[in-house]
């Protein structure tokens, strides 16, 4: 997501393709993806589990 910016990167990342990426746990892919909206490197959209996640940068 990064290297490609917001106006590259297609579609919104989401724990469940975290996931996949990374092959971590739920949990700690929670964690990450909270650590990145703390950071104001990500925001998210929606809530619950159908929350996304876009680039801020």
């Amino acid at each position: 997501m990064l290297d490609q910016g917001a106006e590259g990167f297609e579609g919104e990342m989401s724990a469940k393709k975290y996931i996949s990426i990374t092959k971590t746990s739920k949990a700690t892919a929670t964690r990450d993806l909270q650590d990145l909206v703390d950071k104001n490197v990500l925001t998210t959209e929606g809530a619950g589990r159908s929350v996304r996640y876009e680039l801020d940068i």
